[in-house]
């Protein structure tokens, strides 16, 4: 009875699942691939001829600026959440089960309030009369407060504030897993703690790097509310191209073909990690 039960209720799900994925991921990507190649219309927004100028357009002198500008700052997001994340992974992941549980707990509490609410709160401590600039001006620290807002390292600070718990998660799993034999192993062998850490712990610990490099450098590309709020038109991001191609500009071929290119590239990424991760199982096999 319950066997013949179990059999249409796994094909509803399945159904269910699918549906959703062609309905709502498929479907969806498959028209902003096509927008893409498509031509701008003011009446209907894109229409035919098929064309590739939308792509030509990607190397344009003015938006290249922008899209290298983007991954400028991306790339320093990253490479400050690693390099904040890393040893806060490796301390989570050493200390006791009962603490890391509320350790991981306060990470993710963040996420309980709305990013955008989250920013609006970073704007207003770093004002030219917030609450960072009124307290160094108490403690005598400077004499006319600093400015903060509407800068790049303002914007970079909203996107380290923002992403940094996804550098952490990643790497605090594949630390958790990491097996004290081997490091044991190494000292054993002679080896001392920064060659046991650039040989031992760095590859074992590559597939967790990738996923937070994944998960940090393509959503910095494309949080365009935050230099919206943090930056101002000079600190542009991937993501204030394509929302502005789809919402002012009205040229929904360009914004389409600029989205195709994150998505390309957080394909590559997906490459990148898969490989790591094959590469790293076929070590361990040996």
């Amino acid at each position: 009875m319950l066997r013949g039960l179990r059999q249409p209720f796994r094909t509803g799900v399945l159904v269910l699942v699918w549906g959703w994925l062609l309905a709502l991921v498929l479907v969806p990507n498959l028209l902003v691939v096509a927008a893409s190649f498509l031509t701008r219309d003011p009446g209907t927004f894109i229409s035919l001829p098929v064309t590739f100028e939308n792509y030509r357009s990607l190397i344009d002198p003015l938006y290249l600026e922008v899209f290298l500008h983007s991954l400028y700052m991306a790339s320093m997001t990253t490479v400050i959440c690693l390099l904040i994340g890393y040893p806060f992974a490796w301390a989570l992941s050493r200390v006791a089960r009962e603490r890391q549980l509320l350790l991981i707990f306060l990470l993710i509490v963040p996420f309980w309030t709305n990013s955008l609410v989250r920013t609006y709160a970073l704007k207003l401590l770093m004002a030219t009369n917030g609450l960072i600039n009124n307290g160094l001006m108490a403690l005598g620290v400077i004499d006319e407060p600093m400015r903060m807002l509407y800068t790049e390292g303002a914007v970079i600070v909203g996107l380290v504030y923002l992403l940094l718990p996804f550098m952490i998660l990643p790497l605090y799993s594949v630390f958790d897993d990491l097996r004290q034999e081997l490091l044991l192993a190494s000292h054993d062998l002679g080896a001392g703690r920064l060659s046991t850490f650039i040989h031992v712990v760095v590859p074992l610990t590559l597939p967790g790097i990738l996923a937070g490099v994944m998960l940090v450098l393509l959503p910095a590309m494309g949080l365009f509310f935050v230099p919206d709020i943090l930056g101002g038109s000079r600190n542009l991001l991937v993501g204030n191209v394509i929302k502005n191609q789809f919402l002012d500009a009205r040229d929904w071929p360009f914004g389409a073909a600029a989205a195709i290119l994150l998505t390309l590239a957080m394909a590559l990424l997906l490459f990148t990690h898969r490989h790591s991760q094959r590469r790293l199982g076929e070590g361990s096999d040996v």
